[in-house]
C-alpha cells in the first residue's frame, strides 16, 4: 500500500522518521562499503596475489557497476515501489557480501564485489527518493541533512572500520559484517519505512537506454584503469577476457578504442533520451533536469568532490601500509581524521547554512577540502609521521561533511516529487560515476609516476641494472606490496646488506608517485570548487536563470532545518 507523504504543513509520524533511520543504516551500508576496503586492501593484494591493476578493479568495479545501474533501477523504484526495491536490493547485496568474504582468487573478489554492486544500485535511489517524497518543508531540510551525512560520515569512517576488522580479525570480515547489519536493517524497513512511488506519466521501458548508459560508463572507466599497463596507445600487453585476447602486435591498444566506444555510446544515449521524451515514452534519463541550473551545477560539483575523494581514499592506504611502513589499523586511525572532520562539521552545518546559504556553505567546504589536499602535496614525503598526514586529513573532513550534506538538498532544490526517484538516481550516478573515476584516475595516475620515481629514486640510491628495473616493475605492479615484503626479509634477503638501503629508495619513490596522484585529485576538487561558484549563482538567481532569491527559506535548503 503507497503512503501518503507528510504535507509542508504536517510533521512527520514517529514512524516515519524511524524509516528515515532505517533508511539512513542501509544507505551507510552501501556508502562504507565503497570506501571500507581501501585501507584492507594491501593485505589482501598479498593475501591474494593481486596485481595493481586487480586492486583498481577491487574498488572501482563496485562503482562502475552502480554508476551503470542507478539510472535504471531509478526508474523501477519510481515504478515497482521505493520500499520494494530497497528489500530485495538489501538481499542481493548480503549475497554479495558473503560470496566476497569466501573469495579465494582476484576473479572471485571481483565476481562478488559486482554482486554488492547490484545490491547496492537497488538501494540507493530507493533511500533518497522516498526521503524527497516523504519529507516536505522544514522537515525534509532536517531529512536531506541526515542523508547527505550519513555519505559523508560513513565514507570517511570507512577506512578506520577496515583497518579494525583487517587487523584483529581478518579482511574477510570488512564482507561478513554486513550480514548481521543487513539482517537487522530488512527486518527494520519491514515495519518502519512507507512505500512509495512515483506517478507513471509515459508508457514502456527504457531498455535500449539502459544498455548504452552501462556500455559508455563502464568502457569510460574501463579505459582509465587499464591504460597504463594495456598502452594508451601502442599495446603494451596482451588483453584476454573469456578466451579472448587482444594482442599486443595490434595495430593500436584496445584504451583508445574503449574511449571511443565510451565517447559514441553516451552520445548515442543522449541523442536516444531525446528521442524518448519527443515520442511520449518513458525515459532513462529525463533530459529537462538539467535545465534546472541548481541541478546541473549541483550534479557537477558532487561529481567533482567524489573523484577528489575516492582519489584520497585509493592510494592514501597503499602510500601509509606499503611507503610509511604502518600496519592497517595505524592506518586506518590516520585516515579516521577525515571522519573526524566530518562529524565535526556536521554539527556546524547548519549553522552555516543559515548564515551563508546552502549553496554557500558547499563552497566553503569545497575550499577548505582544496587547501587540505594541497597540504597534503606539500607533506607527504618517505618518512613522514602518521600524526601529520592526520592533520589536513581532518581540514579535507571539515570540508568533506560541510560540501555533502548541502549538496544533496540543493540539487534535487527543484525537481518535481514524482520524479524524485529519477532525479535521485541521477544525483547518485554522478557521484558513483565520480568515485569509479577517482579511483581510476588515481591509480592511472600512481602507475605512470610509479614508472617514473621508483627507477629514478634507485638510481639516486646507486642501485641500476636489471636488479634495479626488477625492482621497480614488482614494486609498480604490486602496489608497493614490495616494499612490505623487502622491509619484512631484512639483511637476510636475497639483497642483504643493500636491503634497507633498497627500501628506503622504493618508500621515496612511492612518496614521490603519491604525490603526483594526490595533484590529480586536488586538480579536481578546484574544478568542483569552480562548479560551487556557480551553483551558489544559480540559486541567486533562480533555477530558470532570471533574478530570484537564494530561497534560503524554501525547499530542501537545510539552512530552514
Amino acid at each position: 500500500m503507497t503512503t501518503t507523504p507528510a504535507t509542508a504543513e504536517g510533521a512527520p509520524t514517529r514512524r516515519e522518521w524511524f524509516g528515515l533511520a532505517v533508511l539512513s543504516i542501509g544507505l551507510g551500508l552501501i556508502v562504507l562499503d565503497g570506501t571500507i576496503v581501501g585501507v584492507a586492501l594491501p593485505t589482501i593484494i598479498g593475501d591474494l596475489h593481486l596485481d595493481l591493476t586487480d586492486a583498481q578493479w577491487v574498488n572501482s568495479l563496485y562503482a562502475v557497476l552502480l554508476a551503470a545501474l542507478l539510472l535504471s533501477t531509478g526508474t523501477l523504484a519510481d515504478r515497482w515501489g521505493r520500499k520494494r526495491m530497497f528489500l530485495a536490493g538489501l538481499v542481493v547485496f548480503v549475497a554479495g557480501s558473503l560470496l566476497a568474504a569466501m573469495a579465494g582468487t582476484a576473479g572471485m573478489l571481483i565476481g562478488a564485489r559486482a554482486v554488492q554492486a547490484v545490491g547496492a544500485a537497488l538501494i540507493m535511489p530507493s533511500t533518497l527518493s522516498t526521503v524527497n517524497t516523504v519529507f516536505r518543508g522544514r522537515y525534509r531540510a532536517a531529512a536531506f541533512g541526515v542523508w547527505g551525512a550519513v555519505i559523508s560520515g560513513a565514507a570517511a569512517i570507512g577506512p578506520l572500520a577496515g583497518g579494525a576488522l583487517t587487523q584483529w580479525l581478518s579482511w574477510h570480515w570488512i564482507f561478513l559484517v554486513n550480514l548481521p547489519l543487513g539482517a537487522l536493517v530488512f527486518v527494520a524497513a519491514l515495519f518502519t519505512v512507507p512505500e512509495t512511488r512515483g506517478e507513471k506519466r509515459r508508457p514502456g521501458v527504457d531498455v535500449d537506454g539502459a544498455l548504452l548508459s552501462a556500455i559508455g560508463f563502464g568502457a569510460l572507466v574501463f579505459a582509465v584503469i587499464e591504460g597504463p599497463d594495456l598502452g594508451w596507445w601502442a599495446p603494451k600487453n596482451d588483453l584476454s577476457i573469456l578466451g579472448w585476447t587482444w594482442p599486443r602486435d595490434a595495430a593500436v591498444s584496445i584504451v583508445p578504442v574503449a574511449f571511443a566506444v565510451a565517447a559514441v555510446a553516451l552520445v548515442l544515449f543522449v541523442f536516444w533520451e531525446r528521442h524518448r521524451a519527443k515520442v511520449q515514452r518513458s525515459a532513462l534519463l529525463d533530459l529537462s533536469l538539467f535545465s534546472l541550473r541548481t541541478f546541473s551545477w549541483g550534479n557537477l560539483t558532487a561529481g567533482m568532490v567524489a573523484i577528489g575523494e575516492f582519489a584520497l581514499l585509493f592510494v592514501l592506504p597503499l602510500y601509509l601500509v606499503n611507503a610509511l611502513g604502518l600496519d592497517v589499523m595505524g592506518a586506518g586511525l590516520v585516515l579516521a581524521a577525515m571522519a573526524v572532520g566530518a562529524f565535526l562539521s556536521g554539527a556546524a552545518a547548519r549553522h552555516l547554512a543559515a548564515r551563508f546559504g546552502a549553496p554557500g556553505t558547499v563552497l566553503i567546504g569545497l575550499g577548505l577540502e582544496v587547501i587540505g589536499v594541497v597540504a597534503l602535496v606539500l607533506i607527504v614525503h618517505g618518512a613522514t609521521p602518521g600524526w601529520a598526514i592526520a592533520l589536513p586529513l581532518t581540514l579535507y573532513g571539515l570540508g568533506l561533511g560541510l560540501a555533502s550534506a548541502q549538496l544533496t538538498g540543493t540539487v534535487l532544490h527543484d525537481v518535481p516529487v514524482d520524479i524524485s526517484g529519477q532525479a535521485s538516481a541521477t544525483q547518485s550516478t554522478v557521484r558513483q560515476i565520480g568515485s569509479a573515476l577517482g579511483t581510476a584516475f588515481a591509480g592511472a595516475a600512481l602507475s605512470i609516476s610509479l614508472a617514473l620515481t621508483l627507477p629514478a629514486a634507485l638510481d639516486t640510491a646507486g642501485i641500476t641494472g636489471p636488479t634495479a628495473e626488477r625492482l621497480a616493475d614488482t614494486t609498480r605492479l604490486s602496489a608497493g606490496t614490495t616494499i612490505l615484503q623487502l622491509r619484512a626479509q631484512g639483511a637476510a634477503g636475497p639483497l642483504g646488506d643493500q636491503t634497507d638501503r633498497v627500501v628506503q629508495a622504493l618508500t621515496d619513490g612511492f612518496a614521490d608517485a603519491t604525490r603526483w596522484s594526490l595533484v590529480v585529485a586536488a586538480a579536481f576538487l578546484v574544478l568542483g570548487l569552480v562548479g560551487a561558484f556557480r551553483l551558489r549563482r544559480a540559486t541567486q538567481t533562480g533555477a530558470d536563470g532570471e533574478p530570484g532569491s537564494d530561497r534560503r527559506s524554501s525547499g530542501p535548503d537545510p539552512a530552514s532545518a
